[in-house]
């Protein structure tokens, strides 16, 4: 399961043609409010309950989910070794959340690789490797004051394809929301409809080329562009003892100022 639960905000800036080019006051936008962002890992304590809680909040409001009396959402793919969990927070405050597992032959856990095994893991055991986002939850009151919320939560996908040198990123998605991905990330459709545990919907399984989409996009998005170090401080294991970075700001601006 990928980032389909509130694409439906991303076709909607999409569809009304305001991310023209790198220029647009769509991109200026986006890139002004990740000036005011910052991204955490979260690997336990209240920052993990806490994207738990607002996965459930975005979820239940589009009965994609049924009820349950935690209020929380969570599955063993949240404990494997292979997850990154990241909140996204504006001026201090949660706005979404994204779960990214990146699949290899030697961890190929991921929820692609659940529901589409006999496509993905004959690849992985070749020697494959992908970047699969899922478990995308955006607060729905904050999206209504930032509908450029799922393009900060995005730059996370981009930049664990950079950091694994994975050469595909993989989305299991609503049918409706393949136009969103095809026209974004020049996404193909490799798995056919199927039933996701523990939605109320069936999903399609599509993949991006990222080495060739990668100038395309970072002219169309100049946001999701980032430094090697921010790419480091996101997903990089660290040492037994010492403490993960709490907070890490984005680095997109530091390439317009170059620029």
């Amino acid at each position: 399961m990928t980032i389909h639960q509130a694409t439906s905000g991303g076709d909607a800036d999409v569809k009304s043609g305001s991310v023209s080019g790198e220029g647009s006051s769509f991109a200026s936008h986006v890139s002004s409010l990740l000036e005011r962002a910052e991204y955490r890992r979260c690997d336990k304590g209240e920052d993990l309950e806490d994207i738990y809680r607002l996965r459930y909040k975005s979820y239940r409001l589009s009965d994609m989910v049924s009820e349950n009396p935690d209020h929380t959402i969570h599955d063993d793919l949240d404990d494997a070794e292979n997850c990154y969990k990241f909140g996204i927070y504006i001026d201090g405050q949660l706005v979404s959340t994204l779960r990214i597992h990146h699949a290899c032959r030697d961890t190929p856990a991921s929820p692609s690789t659940t529901v589409y095994g006999d496509i993905l893991r004959p690849q992985l055991a070749a020697g494959a490797n992908f970047v699969d986002p899922s478990r995308f939850a955006a607060d729905p009151d904050w999206s209504r004051v930032y509908p450029q919320i799922p393009y900060l939560t995005l730059r996370l996908a981009g930049m664990a394809c950079f950091y694994f040198d994975a050469p595909y990123c993989l989305s299991t998605i609503r049918p409706e929301h393949a136009g969103f991905y095809r026209r974004i990330y020049k996404s193909e459709q490799i798995g056919e409809l199927r039933d996701y545990p523990g939605l109320n919907y069936q999903v399609v399984l599509y993949r991006a080329d990222v080495n060739s989409i990668r100038e395309r996009s970072f002219q169309r998005f100049p946001f999701f562009k980032s430094t090697p170090m921010e790419q480091r401080l996101m997903f990089s294991r660290q040492p037994m003892g010492e403490l993960a970075p709490l907070t890490i700001l984005p680095t997109a601006k530091y390439f317009r100022e170059a620029a």
